[in-house]
Parts: C-alpha cells; sequence; structure tokens
C-alpha cells in the first residue's frame, strides 16, 4: 500500500471558494482545493502555506485546523495503473488570503486558480477534496471528521 500525508486549503470569500484546476499530462483535469503532499520533515501547516503559493500565487495564513480525512483508494480506482492501493491522510485548514496575485502554477499540473461561487460546485468535474473541505467548514465537527464521500460522476479521487 502506497501512504500519501497531505495538506489542504479551504479558502472561502465572500461566497465563493478557491479552487485550482488540476490537469496532469494524458488525464482528464479537474478541480481540487489547493495543496498537496507534506515534505520530508515538513509540518503540514507549512505544507499548506507553500502549496497555497505555488499553486495560486497567493500568500495566506492558517485561521483554523479543519480535520483530517482519511481514505483508502482502491488500486483499480487509481489513476495510474499498476499501482497498490493508497493510503491518503488529508489535513484539512481553513485559511485567509493575505496578498499575492493569482495565477496558475507555473510549469505544473495546476493550469488555472480562481475563485469559484459556492452555488457552482455541485457543476464542477472536482476531486472528492473539495466536498471534504467544504463539508468541513461548513459543518465544523468536534471529531474534525465528515462522512465518507462517495465517488463517481463528477466527484472523483
Amino acid at each position: 500500500m502506497d501512504l500519501r500525508l497531505a495538506a489542504y486549503a479551504v479558502c472561502i470569500e465572500d461566497g465563493r471558494v478557491l479552487l485550482a484546476r488540476h490537469a496532469p499530462p494524458e488525464e482528464e483535469s479537474n478541480w481540487t482545493l489547493p495543496g498537496g503532499g507534506v515534505e520530508h520533515a515538513e509540518d503540514p501547516l507549512d505544507a499548506v502555506i507553500r502549496e497555497v503559493a505555488e499553486e495560486t500565487g497567493l500568500e495566506a495564513v492558517v485561521e483554523r485546523l479543519l480535520g483530517v480525512d482519511s481514505r483508502v483508494v482502491p488500486a483499480g480506482e487509481r489513476r495510474l495503473p499498476g499501482r497498490p492501493e493508497l493510503h491518503n491522510v488529508g489535513i484539512f485548514y481553513r485559511v485567509r488570503v493575505t496578498g499575492g496575485r493569482l495565477r496558475p502554477k507555473p510549469d505544473g499540473e495546476t493550469a488555472d486558480s480562481v475563485w469559484i461561487p459556492l452555488s457552482e460546485v455541485a457543476r464542477l468535474g472536482r476531486s472528492s477534496l473539495v466536498d471534504i473541505g467544504l463539508a468541513l467548514a461548513r459543518t465544523a465537527p468536534p471529531t474534525g471528521r465528515v462522512a465518507p464521500v462517495p465517488v463517481g460522476g463528477l466527484i472523483q479521487h
């Protein structure tokens, strides 16, 4: 089993959420939260701030920890065939933008970074991370966990 520890930013302002369009080569693009893998010896809080800057060009500060999502992606549902199942542990933070200029990640897999009205999110092809992050922000569960988000249709791993 592969293991991935990642940190994700949930930034909501004026009824809009900050999303990044993940567009890997030779794969279908989808919308996701800014964020990504925690590097060796990196604190997840530092990772989420770094990822927001890298993927969107914006500077941000963490306002609070929202929660943690732990899920196993079966081998047959992974984007890369032949890989074992993936245990993804995602740490979600509420962040606030403090500066910078919105732009896509240079030379990366992030094609666009945009503010999307919350009312339009359900119509987007998106990662389950978006739904998890928004549910955490909306409900603030005391355990830091929300019900699993089913994958299929417009929602992908």
